[in-house]
């Protein structure tokens, strides 16, 4: 979950999802605030910890498949989040060094660190962007501007990013503008929390979230995820648990733990 708020400031005393998320995947990118609020969520949903490792590993295998098997060799990643192991550049170099990522956030600290942390190659490019989720159009130019050719095949990462938008149809639309912006064999790569596994336990916990947090986050059902993929060629498994979608043939069953995430990889035709 990484907020999009416009021109947010930076507080430390505000707890902020893209720092909390650091918390549960075992970060050090966080303040007291992060691990209170974080803390108080775990206690509800113990399963957050197995959500967060499940969502990385789930855009580690997605944006190698694009890399790997599709021949993308740029990414939009909105939502970055804070940098922790296996960044999307990271995972897209490891099997195409010249891919040139966008990552776009609006929190002060994500940006501060990513700049510091994350670094271009001779072969490739990665800008950071920051700006606001519901302002499409400023994304799109800003990552057309110098770092990706938005005539060719890109892949468009919104990873716990669309829960944060309250309403559902402008959350599509807000993906439609994006993916209309690309051309055809540019990718999707998405997921969101559900409330299908444990709706109880995890939507109460997202209660603790939303009383504490300047920025709502909304657990939505698989069937209202899929509308993010509207007008698009889902690849197979389809829109499943993240710990479903390809799972890597050496994992382990807790790996493959079913929790409430949804994730999907589709295709512009």
């Amino acid at each position: 979950m990484t907020d999009a708020l416009p021109g947010a400031e930076f507080d430390a005393g505000v707890p902020h999802s893209a720092r909390v998320w650091n918390y549960w995947l075992g970060g050090k990118d966080n303040f007291a605030s992060d691990r209170a609020v974080g803390d108080q969520f775990a206690q509800l949903y113990p399963d957050i910890t197995v959500v967060a490792r499940s969502s990385r590993a789930f855009l580690k295998r997605a944006v190698t498949y694009l890399a790997a098997e599709e021949g993308i060799r740029q990414f939009l990643d909105i939502g970055t989040g804070m940098p922790t192991a296996e960044n999307t550049h990271q995972v897209a170099r490891a099997a195409a060094p010249e891919s040139r990522i966008v990552y776009v956030d609006n929190d002060p600290l994500v940006l501060t660190h990513a700049r510091t942390l994350l670094t271009g190659t001779p072969q490739g490019a990665i800008e950071y962007v920051d700006a606001d989720l519901n302002d499409p159009a400023t994304i799109l130019r800003a990552a057309g501007r110098t770092t990706l050719d938005l005539s060719r095949p890109t892949g468009l990462i919104l990873m716990n990013i669309l829960g944060h938008v309250g309403d559902l149809d402008r959350a599509v639309a807000i993906v439609g503008q994006l993916m209309d912006a690309l051309p055809p064999g540019s990718h999707l790569v998405t997921a969101d929390g559900t409330d299908v596994v444990d709706g109880p336990a995890f939507s109460a916990a997202i209660d603790v979230w939303n009383a504490n947090a300047p920025l709502a986050y909304h657990l939505r059902h698989p069937d209202q995820l899929a509308r993010f993929l509207t007008g698009l060629t889902v690849v197979e498994p389809g829109l499943v648990p993240c710990s479903q979608w390809r799972p890597s043939p050496g994992a382990t069953p807790e790996d493959l733990r079913v929790v409430d995430e949804y994730g999907a990889v589709a295709v512009k035709p």
